[in-house]
């Protein structure tokens, strides 16, 4: 049976320099931002760490630089996902190497795969990394790859090490069906953090974000309110993630608006790469202004 992952994992940002070249001195002070903000642990290497933008090289030493801040307090999973099945095999094997808790992946996104080679593409990765449990990464508005996880588990309950999937997706019934398919023997993290109260409504209780990287505490709070049973409380709490996430849907770039938002936080982890928007100066003000706006600087920490 795969050990569930609960409560919150941060998406991290791959902080970079001025030039577009990757910060590996950063990540301590992130870590440790992280750490105080009470999140369970990392995904690194995924979306909103511009994985698909970075080299191989690249996300093997940002793997490198995590494993040294994670333990068992503090969990890493590695995003391993490649349009390249043998660079994934790799990326795979060396998540194993460092330490890293479990590993994630969102299926190939140029040659559009169906469901049996979803499956089978998946089938060969969890091999390439025996001791660690593989994730699905379903995130349809990325990869195009639209399945149900209804019809993708049964195909892999025979896979030791298939854990499940990060769920970056709204439809909440096959969510349900996933987390209580084959006696709840699968993990399903929620990957949208706006609707975090509506997974842990259907079984959820690990989740993978982008905002927990400057505002966990309040989804500490939907967590808390809703185990304690105050459904108000949980919904006014995610009442401000939606706020801040209306923020980003305007943004020119959402991933990129996050990296700003990081910054103004105090974590700076520099400008989204090419092709991204890169915030100036005027547009760091007037995202400042908008989050002052909303009441950001009041809410994020959870008071």
């Amino acid at each position: 049976m795969i050990n569930k992952i609960k409560g919150l994992i941060a998406a991290p940002n791959t902080p970079m320099h001025e030039d577009g070249s990757i910060n590996l001195g950063m990540v301590p002070k992130y870590a440790k931002h992280l750490r105080d903000s009470g999140v369970a642990g990392v995904f690194v290497n995924g979306s909103t760490g511009e994985s698909l933008s970075l080299t191989f090289e690249e996300r093997i030493a940002l793997a490198d630089a995590w494993a040294e801040q994670c333990d068992e307090e503090f969990k890493l999973i590695v995003h391993v996902g490649e349009n390249s099945l043998p660079n994934a095999c790799k990326l795979a094997a060396h998540a194993q190497k460092i330490g890293a808790c479990a590993t994630g992946a969102i299926p190939p996104s140029f040659f559009i795969p169906g469901l049996k080679q979803v499956a089978d593409w998946y089938r060969a990765l969890a091999a390439a990394a025996p001791s660690l449990p593989l994730y699905y990464y379903h995130m349809p508005a990325m990869s195009r790859v639209n399945i149900r996880m209804a019809d993708l588990f049964p195909l892999l309950k025979d896979v030791e090490n298939f854990a499940g999937a990060k769920y970056t997706f709204e439809d909440m019934m096959d969510l349900q069906v996933a987390l209580e398919m084959d006696g709840g023997r699968f993990d399903v993290l929620m990957g949208r953090d706006e609707m975090l109260l509506s997974a842990l409504v259907v079984g959820a209780e690990g989740a993978v974000g982008s905002t927990y990287n400057y505002m966990a505490p309040v989804y500490t709070n939907i967590i808390g309110s809703y185990k304690n049973g105050d459904i108000a409380g949980a919904c006014k709490w995610q009442s401000l993630s939606h706020k801040l996430v209306q923020v980003l849907n305007r943004a020119p770039s959402g991933l990129a608006c996050g990296k700003a938002i990081l910054t103004l936080c105090g974590v700076d982890v520099g400008p989204a790469r090419q092709p991204l928007y890169r915030y100036t100066k005027a547009d760091m003000e007037s995202l400042k202004n908008s989050l002052a706006a909303i009441g950001f600087f009041d809410w994020k920490d959870g008071k």
